[in-house]
């Protein structure tokens, strides 16, 4: 109990630490000055760090036995980066802390992964995931509003100090799990195997068919998904609808639907098979893409954005999921993890510029139908392609591994 209980505060404070790194940074750079070419450039290079790190952070994680040890030294880079945001916004300060950012955030992500698959084995890997995810969510939310109040009664740079304060909870958090409450054997997952006793070289991955196929997919969802809320945003300031309430309520919606149903859908997955529930999550994003399309206006944007909650739950459970399924034999959980999030960053990067272009050129109704199209090319290639990977359950094993310190 005391280490799953650890995993709760240390998906939320983690959450909580990497809201600090959104919006707040626009804000506080534009009221030091900065124009939006430099802003851009900033915001550019954190994205671009991002990409490069994510298959090295995952290797390096597979490399390091001591997982909690990695996860807590990307925690202090996440604390290391929040602090340089709150001296003067000099430009090597601020690429520097970008670049600190996205690399620390590309150790944390697929180190919590592995700490999570030693706390309760891959039998029980979706429903504990799902759990995550809900605390994770729920961790957004509350620091949205902390640093939000951060903002208004102290001034912008403080966001960061209190960023930085809260990497203190989730390493306190990250102290509570502990090596003798692993519950899964020595041959549950070869992730949790001592990387020397591994049979496989980490390129072996490339040989499952399933991660080539779910990454090709994970691409193209975020190609569809990520620039339709920024381009309905943008329609409905262009008609004065874009309200201070709104935009907030935009972002509260889906981290709250992603709260409750993050948990079901690990069970789900666990019960029924990972297809049906990639189908439910990837099918919510050309939905709401035609919803934009056909009946625009403030208040549906709302509710539609209860479906990117669906999908947010459902994509979060399942991309460190389908790693873990498709890692059985080899054993690089984290490597699968940062090439999917490699994939899936690249379809994000590529959304806002394209869907920008088209919505400049034809209009956001077009723009919504194109992404609708892409999400609908997603979801048929899961149907044709994806074969189901979820493992046939073990029986019941007494003996037990230990969690690498």
């Amino acid at each position: 109990m005391r280490s799953r209980l650890g995993l709760n505060g240390l998906n939320f404070f983690t959450a909580a630490v990497q809201a600090g790194f959104g919006p707040f940074i626009v804000v506080w750079l534009t009221q030091s000055g900065w124009n939006p070419v430099a802003l851009g450039l900033a915001l550019s290079i954190g994205t671009f760090a991002a990409l490069v790190g994510q298959l090295p952070g995952g290797l390096v994680v597979d490399q390091i036995h001591r997982k909690r040890i990695v996860t807590a030294w990307g925690l202090l880079g996440l604390g290391v980066s929040a602090l340089m945001l709150c001296l003067p916004p000099t430009r090597p300060l601020i690429w520097g802390a970008q670049v600190a950012h996205s690399l620390a955030s590309c150790v944390v992500t697929p180190a919590i992964a592995a700490v999570t698959l030693c706390v309760c084995g891959h039998d029980s890997f979706g429903e504990r995931l799902g759990i995550n995810t809900r605390w994770a969510s729920l961790g957004n939310a509350a620091s949205a509003a902390l640093l939000g109040a951060a903002a208004v009664w102290f001034s912008e740079r403080a966001v960061f100090f209190v960023t930085a304060a809260l990497t203190v909870p989730a390493l306190l958090s990250l102290l509570m799990i502990r090596a003798a409450d692993c519950v899964g054997d020595a041959d549950d997952h070869p992730a949790m195997r001592h990387p020397r006793e591994r049979e496989h070289r980490p390129w072996q991955i490339l040989s499952e068919p399933a991660l080539h196929v779910f990454a090709v997919a994970a691409a193209l969802f975020q190609l569809a998904n990520a620039a339709l809320l920024p381009i309905a945003v943008s329609t409905l300031t262009q008609r004065h609808e874009a309200s201070g309430l709104i935009i907030s309520a935009t972002i509260v919606v889906p981290q709250v639907i992603t709260a409750l149903l993050a948990p079901r859908t690990g069970r789900l997955a666990q019960t029924h098979g990972r297809r049906l529930v990639l189908l439910i999550g990837f099918a919510a994003v050309p939905l709401r893409a035609l919803l934009f399309a056909t009946l625009p206006g403030a208040v549906p944007l709302l509710a539609y954005q209860a479906l990117d909650g669906v999908s947010a739950a459902m994509f979060g459970v399942m991309l460190p999921l389908i790693a873990a399924d498709c890692t059985k034999r080899t054993g690089y959980l984290n490597l699968a993890i940062g090439a999917l999030g490699l994939a899936a960053g690249l379809g994000a990067t590529f959304s806002t510029a394209v869907a920008g272009w088209i919505a400049e050129r034809y209009g956001p109704s077009e723009t919504f139908l194109f992404l609708a199209a892409v999400g609908t090319t997603a979801v048929l290639l899961l149907l044709v392609a994806m074969p189901e990977t979820r493992p046939v359950r073990r029986r019941p094993h007494a003996s037990k591994a230990t969690l690498p310190a």
